[in-house]
Order: structure tokens, then C-alpha cells, then sequence
């Protein structure tokens, strides 16, 4: 596809105008713009599409981007734009007091995305690690990366557990906080979410800094972006690998809360993380909403930030389907648009290529490898198979969870080790060892319509396997 619309384009470019010295070399510089960007995988790391995908009122997913979409992402548009590798963001602003439905919404949202991946898996594929990405491009397809945006469902009673199964279902990029503040830590407004928005204090908690060390093991990437000043300063003291604004701007440009100040800025370059730049226009210039933004204003932010820490620490974050765009960028489908401003301002291939997509698979590589966890460390000879799949429909509130569990003879189960997490919460399963069946019978009923269900077993070498699944109750 990517290589049919270029040649598409060297021809139109071939067949208008005037063959005049000053239109060919417009024409060249075109041409290498567009060849550039559909020879480089870009990456950009936030969009809020699965927001649009679910329904407003079930939740559940409705509509399919297999086809052309009112959305700034489909994968028509993906594919024209030579957008390789998305973040799709399982966003939530919270709802203060209701930690279900926090984690319902947070879930929709991550169901929304496997239930595209499964109608449209010959062009779309979820990835959750530096070479699945890299074969997914080479295959030549969307290589979708799940993440969350507002862990408002991780609280003191489940947020370990919950974010381990946050992480079995791929999510790779974590944001603490939207703009409200809640357990983990100060959102960007400095206010809770409750009706009166009482004001908060403080950075990241306690329970913010358990959560910021183990997504350090498990190979997680932070998302800063959303958070307050104090905040963001803990985290990234206290992180022990690099970490990432997914979608912000430079406030030496456009002063506004969202954005980040040089400080903060150099930090990030210090920690050997990534600035993903937001093209939101309300952060990009104070001209709007009187003046519209501009692409112009877009590549201000990137020129600042790269005349700042360096050319390795910025890349593209666009907020897709999260709010407006500037004025002269219709939508994901003309993101070739930025490689072609940065040729107009002198920047080199080399460094174009790192703003489109190899600063943030850097990243991703590098906070992979700072991890503890392992692939490795699962339990080898140990196959689960959960009755549930991924999304299915339970008719109750306290369902029966049951899932089969078989081992090859060289692998004994450790039986004491079995457990189901519910949400993040563990229970401890009934095993029917005749037809080696792990269940368990919920009986508090469940709140909301979204769960998220891990039937986990050890052998007797300390191997672990598991296996997560979301489900949704239909009463």
C-alpha cells in the first residue's frame, strides 16, 4: 500500500505543471519527503480512536475501522498517512469513588481493541514488544500497541495485581494520572475529580511509587504526560528506566499545564527518555482559539525541544481522535505532512527518521531491557486454557470461571499455587485433578459490566504460567 501511493504520487507530481527549473525542484523535494516518510516507520505514541470505536452507552465495541470513518484514525487513513506503529490508549478521566467503573470503562476500551484486531487481522496485529513491532511492520502490518491513559481503577486493595493483568493483556504504556488527581498521584489540574474538584497536594504517593517500581520490572513504560509538575519530578526520580511524555508540548512555546517546562524537559533527556509532541492546538500556540493553529506552530515545539536535549529525545504524539488538530493537518491520513515541514526547515534524513518512529522504539527497547520480567520465566510444560474468550458475554454477576489446565510428564503442578484474579484481586480456585479443571464460583456479585479474569499455575521448578481474559456481563 505504501509503495503504490508513493509511485502514485511521483507520477501525479510527474504530470502538473510546467516543466520550469523551479517546479522540478519543488517536485524533488516532494518526492523525497514522500519516500522518506513511507521508508521509515513512524510511530506515534497516543491516540484516543478506541474512545470512538465503543459504544457510548454499552460500551461495547460497535464500530469497525476495516472502512473510512468521521474519525481522525481508521486504517484507510493509517495507511495513507504511512503511520506504521500506533499507541491506542484505554483512556478514563475517572469516575471519583467508583473504582469499577473506572476499570469497566479502562477495559471497554482495551476489548475495543482486540475485537479490531480480530476483524481485521490480516492488516492489524496488537504487539506489546520491540521485535513484534519489528516483524509486524515487516509483514506489513499495523502494529498496534495497547496502553492506558488515567489508572483511576488502580487503587490500594488491587493496583498490583490489576496492573500485572493490565500487562498480560499488552499494555506497554501507562499514564498515572489525566488531568484529575487520584491514588497514584497529582494529575495535572491539581484537583480531584469529585463534583467540587477539591484541590490536591503533593506528588506521587506511596501507592504511585509501588506502581512506577513495578512497571520498572515488568517492563512498562511511564507516561508523564497529564501529570502535575510535583509529580512528574517523583517519578522520574524514583524510576529506575527511562520514561516518556506521550503527548505534550514545550511550555517555553505555549504556557499552559500540559505542557512541559525546559526543566523538565532536560530531565527527561537525562533519564534517556522520549518527549512525544502533541498536536492539540489549545497546547501548541495562544493565538487559539482566535487564530487557528498551524503545522508551523507543531514543528516550533519539536524545534525547541531538539535545539534543547537533543535530537534523540523527541518523536510524535499526536492525541488522534483525542481533540482538534491544526488547522492544515485534516487528519491521520496526511501525517506525512510533518516529514515534509521538517525537510522545509533542514532537517536531515537521518534525524527526520528519529522523530518519526526510531527515538520511541528506542525507548521501548531500552525499558524493555531494564525490566525483570522475563518471556522466559514461564512455565514451561504448563498449558491454561480458559472457557472464556477474549470479550465474551457471561449472563451473570456471579459467573462460574473455569479454565483447563494440561502439563507435559516431565512437569508436576504445584496445586497449592493456583489462583484466579479477578480484577486484581486473588482467589483461591477449586482443581478437579480427573478432568483437570481450575474453577471458581464468584459469589460477591460483580459491579459493572467489564472484568478482567487470570487463571495462574506454577510447577514445581517456580515456572509460572497464565492466562487473562476480559469479559462482559450482559444483565
Amino acid at each position: 500500500m505504501k509503495k503504490i501511493f508513493s509511485i502514485l504520487t511521483v507520477l501525479l507530481i510527474g504530470l502538473s505543471g510546467s516543466a520550469t527549473p523551479q517546479s522540478n525542484l519543488a517536485s524533488a523535494k516532494e518526492v523525497n519527503a514522500m519516500d522518506l516518510h513511507f521508508g521509515t516507520t513512524v510511530v506515534d505514541s497516543h491516540n484516543d480512536t478506541m474512545m470512538k470505536v465503543v459504544d457510548p452507552i454499552t460500551w461495547l465495541p460497535s464500530t469497525d475501522i476495516r472502512s473510512n470513518t468521521n474519525f481522525q484514525i481508521d486504517i484507510p487513513k493509517l495507511e495513507a498517512g504511512g503511520l506504521n506503529v500506533p499507541f491506542f490508549a484505554a483512556y478514563t478521566s475517572g469516575y471519583y469513588g467508583n473504582n469499577p467503573r473506572s476499570n469497566s470503562r479502562t477495559l471497554a476500551l482495551i476489548n475495543a481493541l482486540y475485537w479490531t484486531e480480530e476483524r481485521n487481522s490480516d492488516v492489524l496485529t496488537i504487539t506489546t514488544s520491540y521485535k513484534e513491532i519489528q516483524q509486524a511492520v515487516k509483514d506489513g502490518k499495523i502494529a498496534a500497541v495497547p496502553t492506558v491513559e488515567g489508572a483511576y481503577s488502580l487503587e490500594e486493595h488491587n493496583a498490583i495485581g490489576l496492573l500485572h493483568q493490565y500487562y498480560d493483556l499488552g499494555i506497554r504504556a501507562l499514564g498515572f494520572t489525566w488531568n484529575y488527581s487520584n491514588a497514584l498521584g497529582e494529575g495535572a489540574n491539581e484537583v480531584y475529580g469529585d463534583a467540587d474538584r477539591t484541590p490536591s497536594e503533593g506528588g506521587l504517593t506511596e501507592l504511585g511509587k509501588q506502581v512506577a517500581l513495578e512497571m520498572n520490572k515488568l517492563g512498562m513504560l511511564i507516561d508523564v504526560s497529564h501529570m502535575s509538575e510535583d509529580t512528574f519530578w517523583e517519578v522520574i526520580n524514583i524510576s529506575k528506566a527511562p520514561i516518556m511524555a506521550t503527548h505534550s508540548g514545550a511550555s517555553s512555546i505555549r504556557n499552559h499545564q500540559r505542557n512541559l517546562t525546559d526543566d523538565q524537559l532536560r530531565a527527561i533527556a537525562s533519564n534517556g527518555g522520549v518527549v512525544g509532541v502533541v498536536f492539540y492546538p489549545q497546547f501548541l500556540t495562544d493565538r487559539y482559539p482566535n487564530e487557528p493553529a498551524l503545522l508551523d506552530d507543531y514543528i516550533d515545539h519539536i524545534d525547541h525541544i531538539v535545539n534543547l536535549i537533543g535530537i534523540d529525545h523527541v518523536a510524535l504524539g499526536s492525541d488522534f481522535d483525542g481533540g482538534p488538530l491544526p488547522a492544515d493537518l485534516k487528519d491521520s491520513s496526511e501525517l506525512y505532512k510533518v516529514t515534509e515541514e521538517l525537510i522545509r526547515r533542514g532537517y536531515k534524513e537521518k534525524e527526520i527518521k528519529k522523530l518519526l518512529g526510531e527515538n520511541t522504539l528506542r525507548l521501548m527497547k531500552d525499558v524493555e531491557q531494564a525490566a525483570e520480567h522475563s518471556p522466559s520465566s514461564v512455565g514451561q510444560g504448563l498449558t491454561i486454557t480458559p472457557d472464556l474468550k477474549m470479550g465474551e458475554t457471561v449472563p451473570n454477576n456471579t459467573p462460574l470461571l473455569t479454565a483447563k489446565i494440561n502439563w507435559d510428564k516431565g512437569s508436576v503442578i504445584e496445586e497449592n499455587s493456583l489462583q484466579v484474579l479477578i480484577d486484581g484481586i486473588p482467589y483461591k480456585p477449586e482443581f478437579n485433578k480427573e478432568t483437570s479443571t481450575v474453577s471458581l464460583q464468584v459469589k460477591e456479585p460483580l459491579k459493572e459490566k467489564f472484568h478482567v479474569v487470570t487463571f495462574e499455575a506454577t510447577n514445581k521448578a517456580g515456572k509460572i504460567e497464565k492466562e487473562t481474559r476480559i469479559f462482559y456481563i450482559n444483565q
